[in-house]
């Protein structure tokens, strides 16, 4: 597993926030991070191109959705994601577990895995841990996701509980099937729900494994943002401090910011480019819809103090005319936007932290028991 490490370089003196790097094969990663999401092995709207002028350092792909269209064998025909959709950094994959437990209406759950029809042509799947492991071995990803059982929210503790021992058995089998360990690293998922003893104790049992890096698992999924910063508080400092932590399905600016303060490393969310397709800029905070009258004649760019692409060379009434308009050039450069913002906004924490002004620049997105 040697082309897989993270070296920590160093920590926050008043919180758990810290600064690392992650070697993969295809590039180092320098956390902490935001991830753009790629579900179909691209980031909707944007280029690779276009990714890397926005410093993403490392996207993900979805195992379900590349499954079901175009299938891994075509994939890997192409010689693998890097190659398919030209992106040459890093890679992640998760396993398609959160997407198929999110189909209660057309799903069944066993031991062995989980049955369901195809929402695109109806026929029956069977998704087991091996096929998950194989679907993203054949992907080809940096790093890949055990498959894992995601309670909803609400759930019974005995529901979550059941949830989470399977999730470690299922981890076992993943494993146990995984074929490229020396190219692609596989990540367990923690998972526990709402209940602090049970996140502790899939915690205890997925280091066992001593895996190249841990996930949070089963947040954002309905519960309120208390109890996520209460989660994240209490399993990060469960995990190993020389592994990378990634929190799954996390990114606005406080979730990130507490996540951050409690030693998380890695980011993910589909929020940069589903607000952009919803005429919506991150600026500075704040949340603006292109679509508001104000913006019809407003000559200003976006963000004066956004190095993007769109800050650039367009102001807020072009934008606001393409959104208008429904042209798909307007979505491009919101997204562009907004993807930057979110991986600055972790540079910034990044660079917070090695100034040691970690907590005075961000403290206002912390709650007084993680200051």
């Amino acid at each position: 597993m040697n082309n897989f490490t993270f070296k920590l370089e160093c920590q926050c003196c008043h919180t758990d926030a810290r600064v690392g790097q992650f070697h993969t094969p295809h590039g180092v990663v320098s956390t902490p991070r935001f991830m753009p999401v790629g579900t179909l092995a691209n980031v909707k709207t944007v280029t690779p191109a276009q990714l890397k002028d926005c410093k993403a350092e490392m996207v993900l792909a979805n195992t379900y959705h590349l499954h079901l269209q175009p299938g891994e064998d075509i994939v890997a025909e192409a010689g693998g994601l890097h190659k398919f959709m030209n992106w040459d950094g890093p890679i992640l994959t998760d396993s398609g577990g959160f997407q198929v437990f999110s189909l209660s209406e057309i799903r069944s759950i066993s031991e062995e895995g989980v049955q369901f029809r195809s929402p695109r042509d109806g026929n029956m799947i069977n998704l087991t841990p091996e096929k998950s492991i194989q679907i993203q071995n054949q992907l080809g990803a940096d790093v890949i996701m055990a498959f894992d059982e995601c309670a909803p929210y609400p759930a019974t503790y005995e529901a979550v509980k059941l949830a989470g021992e399977r999730t470690t058995r299922w981890l076992e089998r993943c494993i146990k099937a995984h074929d490229r360990k020396d190219v692609q690293a596989l990540f367990g998922i923690v998972q526990g729900g709402v209940y602090l003893d049970l996140r502790q104790k899939s915690a205890r049992e997925l280091i066992e494994f001593d895996l190249p890096g841990y996930a949070i698992g089963g947040v954002s999924v309905g519960e309120p943002p208390e109890l996520i910063e209460k989660i994240v508080k209490a399993t990060t400092p469960l995990l190993p401090t020389n592994k990378p932590r990634y929190l799954m399905g996390v990114g606005t600016y406080k979730e990130m910011a507490q996540a951050v303060a409690a030693g998380i490393d890695l980011f993910d969310c589909v929020i940069p480019t589903r607000l952009a397709r919803h005429n919506v800029a991150l600026v500075r905070g704040d949340r603006w819809n292109l679509k508001n009258q104000k913006f019809k004649r407003d000559f200003e760019q976006l963000d004066r103090d956004c190095p993007c692409y769109t800050c650039q060379n367009f102001s807020r009434a072009y934008l606001s005319h393409l959104v208008r308009s429904q042209e798909i050039l307007g979505y491009t450069l919101l997204s562009i936007h907004n993807i930057t913002e979110l991986i600055r906004f972790t540079q910034r924490m990044r660079q917070a932290i090695i100034d040691n002004r970690f907590v005075a620049e961000f403290g206002h997105y912390l709650s007084n028991s993680m200051e």
